[in-house]
């Protein structure tokens, strides 16, 4: 390898591949998925995806600049250059590292091409043929309440049912494990700032959670979803509440950003704690993990750094024996990136699945047969991530002018 002053690197054995350009490209799903596309001399291209939102496409479109004409196999070196050009303008954190996220995941399905191997054997192996899979759920009309929210219908009363219902359906579509939201509008009813939880507040969410439980019964474990909406006294109300119900986890219980506060609530209860989607990089982890403040830890890999760094979360995590269980709203190719992450580590518990009401979800990628099956998802065997975009399908629901730009 000879080295030539200015970081690229060059390869023998046809190995000497350049990076020719950059696209993205916004397909409007349950959220706005953003899709990255890197181009080579080779003529391979690598498909990767960062976490939704704006901004993401001009972060990856400003770092095309200095990446066009590297080597592609080069993944870490790569996603440190980009970590370390846009360090001056909060490059260690936040949207500059999710976009680096998504240049990152395509790079391994790029390097897994050139080499022809799946992904996972690049990020070191393969501890199972397929990944379990938690479905997230919405309990339709039950999860609106009288104050004017609608985003799930309307209704002027919680129905515990409804979400019963939902969780049966579920199961009945061969998932046995489930997520449902647990945080409302009426939590912020009638102070919406101090994140303090009412008795009645306490009592409604166990009745969820309770028929929620004897719905499913021991044929799928069940987590519930907070969203950060809870100061300490209320959440460990809520987390000591829950307790007889063995729940899978419960999530995000306080604010993310003082790990002091989830280890008070965690070693308050019994009830399994997760969290961890708002860090990026696995500096932000240490705390949570070192610790203890956390039973599960939930990274999003196309937030926090991509798949090298989720992996890095998930040694340290190891190493403490903490379950890693990565969030993911993801179209298929970020999902099937976090599949090939999930297949090559030791500790992995379920990865997430939040596109139920998206129809077409599956129709995103060139294939004949359901990407998610009882629950799982097989584990590639093509190179890279073994995925291929439908590009007609894609572009019927891109927004903006066109697919790539």
């Amino acid at each position: 390898m000879r080295d030539y002053g200015d970081g690229s690197t060059r390869r023998a054995d046809g190995r000497d591949v350049r990076i020719t350009g950059i696209e993205t490209a916004v397909i409007e799903g349950n959220f706005d998925w953003n899709l990255v596309r890197i181009h080579t001399d080779a003529g391979v291209t690598g498909l990767g995806e960062s976490y939704r939102g704006g901004a993401i496409t001009d972060i990856v479109d400003y770092m095309a600049d200095f990446l066009v004409g590297e080597n592609p196999l080069d993944v870490e070196r790569l996603f440190r250059r980009m970590i370390q050009e846009t360090s001056g303008h909060g490059g260690t954190t936040g949207k500059v590292v999710t976009a680096a996220s998504g240049v990152e995941i395509a790079l391994w399905d790029l390097a897994g091409k050139l080499l022809d191997v799946p992904t996972y054997q690049l990020l070191g192996g393969k501890y199972r043929d397929e990944v379990r899979i938690y479905c997230d759920c919405h309990a339709g009309e039950a999860y609106a309440v009288d104050t004017g929210y609608t985003e799930y219908g309307e209704t002027e009363s919680y129905r515990p049912e409804a979400y019963a219902e939902t969780a049966r359906e579920a199961v009945e579509m061969g998932f046995d494990a489930i997520k449902f939201d647990l945080d409302t509008p009426a939590d912020n009813d009638p102070d919406p700032f101090n994140g303090r939880l009412s008795a009645a507040d306490v009592a409604d969410k166990r009745e969820i959670v309770e028929a929620v439980h004897e719905a499913v019964g021991g044929d799928a474990e069940v987590a519930f979803d907070c969203h950060w909406d809870y100061a300490i006294d209320s959440a460990k109300r809520l987390a000591r509440a829950l307790e007889p119900y063995d729940l899978l986890w419960l999530e995000d219980v306080v604010p993310p950003e003082n790990a002091d506060a989830q280890r008070e609530v965690a070693r308050s209860t019994s009830t399994p704690l997760a969290t961890g989607e708002n860090r990026f990089r696995v500096h932000e982890f240490s705390d949570l993990l070192y610790d203890f403040a956390v039973d599960v830890v939930t990274p999003d890999p196309t937030t926090c750094g991509g798949l090298a760094e989720s992996r890095a979360v998930a040694n340290r995590a190891e190493e403490n024996y903490i379950t890693f269980s990565p969030h993911n709203v993801c179209s298929p190719v970020g999902t099937m990136a976090c599949v090939h992450l999930g297949a090559s580590v030791a500790n992995f518990g379920y990865l997430e699945y939040h596109a139920l009401e998206v129809d077409w979800w599956d129709d995103l990628l060139v294939r004949s047969d359901p990407l998610i099956r009882d629950g799982r998802i097989a584990v590639p065997e093509a190179p890279g991530l073994g995925v291929s975009l439908d590009e007609d399908v894609a572009a019927a629901h891109a927004t903006g002018d066109g697919l790539w730009s």
